[in-house]
């Protein structure tokens, strides 16, 4: 059995994904896999992404990956990065398309109104580079991480969930949006960890020995 599998739906970032989850846990079964079958028997999941909303949903679909990807975020530790967090909200404004629904909340366009820095210049997006990351949550996904380190970011996009007890981080640009989730065994960024240097690979190192046993808060 695979103990963690890469779902390939055509959009991701597989090889530095993969590469740097080989870096960190040597001696684990990774593998990159469109196979739904392969999906469903690992014991662990991660879902890049990126790209378009509604291609990556399309894709999804063309590959018979929905199914098992909505499995691994009922049961097992599941780890989405960039669209692998916008895809588990309600809606995306990009091509007004509907996500898997396994967290309550929409994915929204960043508003060109409110790209003004404090010193008065327009801000770019999509959102490109380093920025802090604000810890909301005590989390083992974060042990070891200082607080407001700096992640690689690449979206123009960002989600809004109408639970904040989901919000494990906070980013701004330049007003605080949030950038990191965390739900029973989901775990899941809107950064990059796999281009972040030591933040980066310590918080895909955490995930491959993640047990979500604390994290079962029917409540949440």
């Amino acid at each position: 059995m695979t103990d963690i599998a890469i779902v390939d739906y055509g959009m991701g970032n597989l090889r530095s994904v993969c590469k740097a989850l080989e870096h960190v846990a040597p001696t684990v079964s990774i593998q990159v896999t469109n196979d739904p079958a392969v999906v469903s028997k690992a014991a662990r999941i991660v879902v890049p992404g990126q790209g378009a909303m509604p291609r990556c949903m399309h894709e999804l679909d063309q590959r018979g990956l929905r199914a098992v990807v909505l499995e691994a975020a009922a049961s097992k530790p599941f780890l989405g990065i960039c669209i692998g967090l916008q895809m588990l909200f309600e809606q995306s404004e990009e091509g007004n398309i509907k996500g898997l629904g396994v967290l309550p909340g929409k994915v929204l366009h960043f508003p060109a109104s409110a790209m003004i820095a404090t010193d008065g210049q327009k801000l770019k997006v999509p959102h490109m580079g380093w920025n802090q990351v604000h810890q909301t949550i005590d989390h083992p996904l974060w042990n070891g991480i200082v607080d407001d380190s700096r992640f690689y970011f690449v979206h123009s996009y960002y989600v809004e969930t109408t639970n904040p007890e989901l919000i494990a981080a906070s980013s701004s640009y330049p007003f605080p949006f949030t950038c990191a989730v965390a739900k029973h065994n989901i775990f899941a960024v809107q950064f990059h960890p796999e281009k972040s240097h030591d933040a980066g690979l310590k918080l895909l190192s955490n995930f491959t020995k993640w047990t979500p046993t604390s994290f079962l808060d029917t409540n949440i």
